[in-house]
């Protein structure tokens, strides 16, 4: 699973979980995450977000739309969809993609859960694109902790007068890449993709390669880096789809250790 697209925004205040007015999604923002998850996954990239609210949520129907697969990251029990007005959404998801969480069943929507569950959305994303972003929105998080974990990432620039433009700004300042349409995005990913497909099983019935190359001994991260010749970053995203569909598990000291 190699996947792209993820925007996440914060849509609680303290322990109220209401909506801030000024943090909500312009229409031209939803209508901007939903015409560019349409075209990535019309060009069979995965789009991953966090079933929020607003640009989250207008990601996924884009994926959707173009019959491609999406998945969400919640913060949420898997068995808890939060917010409920996604549950349709979250059904379609479903048939189409993957409901993913890390916390165990029944757990509720907890603030302090939301911002945690953004490294897996980073961490399984070869690219992080953010849409809105006000000052203190959650896709800053997620932005520098795609930065942190090697991956690309992508801002859409909007008006200066605009405060859900300001994140986004902040963001090309430091670095991330200006983009104005889809094709910006395959462009600057068109090497990465090449060099995931060395990585890919190129029959469901193959083993992968990345876990031929493990083999069944604890192996270090650099060791795997020696032995499949791709960087570190390339690496990680692709361990962490491995050990959330439970073929490895992560050990002390940088370590993965190959299960079954």
């Amino acid at each position: 699973m190699f996947s792209l697209f993820e925007e996440t925004r914060p849509c609680y205040k303290n322990a109220d979980w209401q909506w801030l007015a000024a943090e909500m999604p312009h229409p031209q923002g939803l209508q901007t995450a939903e015409s560019f998850a349409k075209a990535l996954a019309s060009r069979g990239l995965c789009i991953i977000s966090g079933l929020a609210l607003g640009i989250d949520a207008a990601a996924h129907r884009g994926a959707l739309a173009a019959s491609g697969e999406t998945i969400a990251i919640i913060g949420t029990g898997a068995d808890r969809i939060y917010p409920a007005r996604n549950k349709e959404l979250a059904r379609a998801i479903a048939e189409h993609g993957a409901i993913v969480s890390e916390f165990p069943l029944g757990t509720p929507a907890i603030a302090s859960n939301f911002p945690r569950r953004n490294r897996i959305i980073s961490g399984l994303s070869r690219g992080v694109l953010v849409v809105e972003a006000a000052p203190e929105s959650g896709s800053l998080i997620t932005a520098r902790l795609a930065g942190e974990q090697g991956r690309e990432v992508f801002a859409i620039p909007g008006s200066i007068h605009s405060p859900v433009a300001r994140g986004c700004h902040k963001l090309i300042k430091q670095g991330a890449k200006l983009v104005e349409t889809a094709q910006d995005v395959l462009e600057e990913l068109g090497d990465i993709k090449q060099q995931v497909a060395c990585i890919e099983s190129p029959n469901p019935s193959e083993e992968n390669p990345l876990l031929s190359a493990l083999g069944h001994d604890p192996c270090a991260l650099d060791e795997l880096v020696e032995r499949t010749g791709l960087r570190a970053d390339q690496l990680l995203g692709e361990l962490l789809t491995l050990e959330l569909s439970g073929q490895l598990a992560t050990l002390p000291g940088n370590r993965y250790q190959r299960l079954g």
